[in-house]
């Protein structure tokens, strides 16, 4: 493997995009890490938290003799394959811990002494990180946003993620945003969010054209908050408003959190799919039971059992319809004119899913 220096062009190792294999302990690497990183640790958590007290009381010389002895013998050769597996497959990769210190240098001694030369990133996780934050904030000094917004159901993400000038926020949060949004799968952590977000942006904006358009979200998508400067920017926005009749828009929460969302739970739980499902939409559609009101709560609850019971019965869906409808006209609707109201940018066009597509294209 030809030699490659050091790096400390984070740009060019966000906008490649780079493999890197994450020196750092599990647990710091749950709390934030970035989209084309590996987890391959030195150290697990128990071991780093026995180093890290051994620091602490007898200083550095004999919490890295400790580190070397927690960390040798088969214990070791396994985390090297493990290693040297990564270099050889991404051989354009790089490594690093948390500051590009001991635990990078470290491995990557190891990694020479078998005859393998893999660069390290300069400063490590810690750079990286305040790099992203820095460049979140000169990409949202940069970029002219127009907001894709419209009711619920009209399918605004099924436009955004057409469009190859768009951030798909839903998509970086997994979540889809309403009360019904969360996905099987959990979300990332607020800095993995916010890493995602500062990357899609730095990539589009380094095509050239600084308008991007980003779907109309509240503060939170599911557990996950928008950074402030964004939120500023996005209530002073132009938007565009996608149009779809009731009928269509049921047809497309049908779609999302019956059908799509059904399909999921019975890959992941062939035997018990159908119920976890099921209880999943009743506690979803327990969290707005204030703001729906007691005897209205009660009411789509009920077509919510009955919908289910049919489909699990006859495999008919068409109750279903009943229940979200009924949550879209009585509920979602007056809340999103209630936020539309807030908007201050200017409408700039409107119309159904593929008019404003079209639209939108021919501004690209």
């Amino acid at each position: 493997m030809p030699e490659r220096p050091d790096t400390d062009d984070y740009r060019a190792l966000f906008l490649r995009p780079t493999p890197m294999m994450d020196m750092r302990a599990p647990a710091e690497f749950t709390r934030g890490a970035f989209p084309s990183a590996l987890s391959l640790p030195l150290m697990s958590d128990e071991e780093r938290a026995q180093v890290g007290i051994c620091y602490k009381q007898q200083g550095q010389e004999a919490a890295i003799e400790l580190g070397h002895r927690l960390v040798s013998g088969e214990l070791k050769a396994q985390r090297l394959q493990q290693w040297l597996n990564f270099a050889r497959q991404y051989p354009e990769g790089y490594l690093y811990c948390f500051r590009g210190g001991l635990r990078s240098q470290t491995v990557q001694q190891w990694l020479r002494d078998e005859g393998v030369d893999y660069p390290l990133i300069v400063g490590g996780y810690k750079a990286m990180r305040r790099f992203l934050l820095e460049e979140l904030e000169r990409s949202l000094d940069e970029a002219s946003f127009v907001l894709v917004s419209g009711k619920t159901g009209t399918g605004k993400t099924r436009v955004i993620i057409r469009l190859a000038r768009a951030v798909d926020l839903e998509g970086l949060a997994n979540h889809r945003g309403s009360s019904f949004g969360q996905m099987l799968s959990p979300q990332p952590s607020q800095i993995d969010f916010e890493n995602g977000l500062s990357i899609a942006l730095m990539r589009l904006l380094a095509r050239g054209k600084q308008q991007i358009f980003l779907e109309d979200e509240g503060r939170l998508i599911g557990y996950l908050a928008l950074p402030e400067s964004l939120r500023d920017k996005m209530r002073l926005a132009p938007m565009v408003v996608v149009e779809q009749s009731l009928d269509e828009r049921v047809d497309v929460v049908l779609e999302d959190y019956v059908v799509d969302l059904g399909r999921r739970y019975t890959l992941m739980y062939p035997e018990a799919g159908a119920r976890l499902h099921s209880e999943k939409m009743q506690q979803d559609l327990a969290k707005i039971n204030k703001r729906l009101g007691g005897l209205r709560y009660q009411q789509v609850s009920e077509l919510m059992s009955l919908a289910f019971e049919r489909q699990w019965q006859t495999g008919d869906l068409s109750r279903h319809r009943d229940w979200i409808a009924l949550l879209l006209e009585k509920y979602y609707d007056p809340m999103y004119e209630y936020q539309l109201s807030k908007r201050a940018g200017e409408l700039l066009f409107s119309g159904d899913r593929e008019a404003v597509l079209d639209w939108a294209q021919r501004r690209a």
